[in-house]
């Protein structure tokens, strides 16, 4: 693990980047339960967590390991320092990761990093355990894509959002649909076109809400329609629903239940659904970079220098590179001059002059397209086209117009 060297504090533009931090932190495994993890959240005084801290550090005094009980009470006496620093919690609140990282028993390198991180902390936890605990900066880095639920059966309908892994409902209705009778003649039949009647102006109403609502959030990327018996069948296959709301549907989900109980029961049921539409979003990302490329005039470009001066022209709309992609970027100083070298990990590099930075290429390239509006996607290789792209040096460009 590369922890620093000394105590900072990072401010994390990049989800790229600090996905590579989660990593880096989550391959470090204490011999003790001597790993002490910190989260801030946003506007908790600082203040009241040093107290905190500090009466673990008068328990940890009982811990009966002398070893363990030096390398705890030293990462808290680490993190507390390192809180003074601060006049106030930052704004994003505050991570903070502390704890002897040395694989050799008996010997003591405690390190720390601390993170402002991208999104604003949520969670105020002091845990010791033998791993660091990851799960809210996991969350960070996790695509919050906008996905929507229709739920519904004959007696009551819901309308609710999916972002990220938090389910919002919007909307509730209850219905007026009658369950069966058991009349028989002419009053089953009756109250049987009765009901039909009902249940169609029901299927009609849910519709129009749906319609509204999801014509008002375009973020929606797709629509998952569930719940329990036909009635969710009967309106995907009627034209109770417009086209583009219609078509944004990603499949139907059997659900036992309607209401909150069938929302959270919709995504358990549906996750493959969800893994189904990222893949044919990261598929339809490339397949565009490899059609534009086999135009003779295509808006297309895979060689790296070609991206970076279409990139300065502010010709470059987005940007495609592969997570596998070795490239990094270092920065030297030769002859009192700063000097940028892209490297290739397989290569070796000669260059004179003294290495001061090193950053992988996907963060390079979201701080230069910053500076001219332009998106940085990162893909997989989990697909044939992603297979394809990597194979053909795993970057791509797409031009807003041809240079």
């Amino acid at each position: 693990m590369k922890m620093p060297e000394e105590e900072h504090a990072e401010v994390l533009k990049s989800k790229f980047r600090l996905k590579k931090l989660a990593k880096e932190l989550g391959a470090v495994k204490g011999r003790h339960t001597e790993l002490v993890t910190v989260y801030v959240p946003v506007s908790y005084p600082l203040a009241e967590m040093m107290n905190q801290l500090r009466s673990e550090q008068s328990t940890a005094e009982n811990i009966k390991s002398k070893q363990v009980k030096k390398n705890v009470v030293g990462a808290l006496e680490k993190i507390m320092r390192h809180l003074q620093l601060y006049r106030k919690t930052p704004d994003n609140g505050l991570a903070v990761f502390c704890g002897n990282v040395s694989q050799r028993e008996g010997e003591a390198d405690i390190r720390l990093i601390a993170i402002e991180p991208p999104e604003p902390v949520k969670v105020k936890m002091y845990w010791c355990d033998q791993k660091f605990v990851l799960e809210p900066l996991m969350e960070m880095v996790e695509e919050k894509e906008v996905y929507g639920i229709i739920c519904l059966d004959r007696s009551e309908a819901d309308i609710a959002l999916l972002v990220g892994k938090k389910i919002e409902p919007f909307q509730h209705f209850e219905s007026i649909v009658p369950g069966k009778t058991r009349a028989g003649g002419q009053s089953s039949a009756r109250f049987s076109r009765v009901r039909e009647g009902l249940l169609n102006d029901w299927l009609k109403h849910v519709a129009e809400a749906s319609n509204k609502f999801f014509e008002e959030h375009k973020n929606v990327i797709g629509i998952f329609l569930s719940g329990s018996g036909p009635v969710k069948d009967m309106l995907y296959k009627e034209d109770f629903l417009h086209a583009d709301v219609k078509k944004k549907i990603l499949g139907t989900v059997d659900t036992s239940y309607t209401g909150d109980q069938g929302l959270e029961e919709t995504i358990q049921r549906g996750e493959n659904l969800i893994k189904e539409a990222s893949v044919f979003k990261e598929k339809k990302v490339i397949q565009r970079v490899l059609t534009e490329m086999q135009k003779p005039h295509g808006l297309a470009l895979y060689k790296l220098d070609d991206v970076l001066k279409a990139l300065e022209m502010g010709a470059v709309e987005q940007i495609i590179v592969n997570e596998n992609n070795p490239l990094k970027v270092r920065e030297y100083l030769v002859n009192d001059e700063k000097k940028e070298v892209f490297w290739d990990p397989r290569k070796p590099e000669k260059v004179e002059g003294m290495l001061i930075g090193e950053k992988d290429l996907v963060e390079y390239l979201e701080e230069r397209a910053a500076d001219y509006g332009t998106s940085v996607v990162v893909v997989t290789s989990d697909t044939r086209e992603g297979v394809q792209f990597e194979h053909l040096g795993g970057l791509g460009a797409i031009l807003r117009y041809n240079i």
